[in-house]
């Protein structure tokens, strides 16, 4: 016996069904899209237990120091009480050399501003020009690849010797060691600007003003941004270190107080100020390159 097989006609589509038969085809999708309401617990965990866990890490290893070190290198507990202490008032003054942190702090932060902001106005400027004209970049690309790899402090002798004074060159340091980044991040985004746009600006018989202005900026400037990040976190780790030598109100100047004071526990507490106002500057500037960084939209 023959079995027959009926088999439909390629006409006949679900829409020929009929509709108490059908099923909607969207709906088992609806049930995977949704998402269960809730907190989201586990990026919660990822923002906050690793920080805490390296922070963690780092008390154990300092506790561990300190307990087999015998009394030379205190615990953090002791470090912590000396940290209550000292802020509870950060801005005492009892002399020239005697002022609190706080002071020290803002002191060796105008030293940087100073600085940097010179290097500002020098190294941008001239980072346009060596970006935009091929002489120019010839010219001192020799001289920016001689003289930046040396030392920030190899210039405080120059500087002491110039300025007769430990403050100016202070500020002179900071100002040698900032101009590098700035000069050449910015001549790299001024090479890198699509030469399209050079093209246009050239048949529109523009200006080199509403170049520079109209074309060149916006597009150089999260690079010059970069140049200006970097620039600041080089001054505030060599301000530091020129504050040691040429004393002064300063951190870096309280820290090498503390230290022939032998008192190792604000040295400890100078150390994390560093590091947290460091890291505060850091995150300043990286959120002020974000909002002038424009990433395309992928559909």
């Amino acid at each position: 016996m023959v079995s027959a097989v009926f088999h439909p006609p390629a006409s006949l589509s679900a829409e020929s069904t009929p509709p108490a038969e059908r099923k909607p085809a969207a709906a088992t999708a609806v049930p995977s899209l949704v998402k269960a309401p809730g907190y989201d617990w586990r990026g919660l965990f990822l923002r906050v237990v690793p920080p805490l866990l390296g922070l963690a890490l780092l008390v154990g290893i300092w506790s561990l120091i300190s307990a087999t070190s015998g009394s030379s290198i205190p615990s953090p507990a002791e470090t912590w009480k000396q940290a209550l202490t000292l802020f509870s008032d950060p801005f005492y003054r009892k002399g020239p050399n005697d002022q609190g942190v706080g002071w020290n702090v803002l002191m060796s932060l105008e030293r940087v501003a100073l600085g940097f902001g010179l290097a500002a106005l020098v190294g941008i400027p001239a980072g346009f020009m060596i970006g935009r004209f091929t002489f120019l970049s010839r010219m001192f690309n020799p001289l920016i690849s001689l003289l930046r790899p040396v030392s920030p402090l190899a210039w405080l002798p120059i500087g002491l010797l110039v300025f007769k004074g430990a403050n100016p060159a202070a500020i002179w340091t900071i100002f040698i060691c900032s101009i590098w980044p700035m000069i050449i991040n910015t001549a790299v985004g001024v090479q890198r600007v699509p030469q399209d746009y050079m093209n246009v600006a050239r048949v529109l018989q523009l200006s080199e003003w509403k170049i520079v202005t109209k074309i060149l900026f916006p597009a150089v400037l999260p690079y010059m941004l970069t140049g200006v990040r970097l620039a600041v976190g080089t001054a505030w780790l060599v301000i530091v270190a020129a504050e040691m030598l040429t004393g002064g109100v300063g951190i870096g100047f309280w820290v090498w107080d503390e230290w022939n004071n032998l008192n190792v526990k604000n040295i400890i507490i100078a150390i994390f100020v560093i590091g947290i106002v460091g890291l505060v500057l850091e995150f300043a500037l990286i959120k002020l390159a974000t909002a002038f960084t424009f990433e395309e939209v992928k559909n």
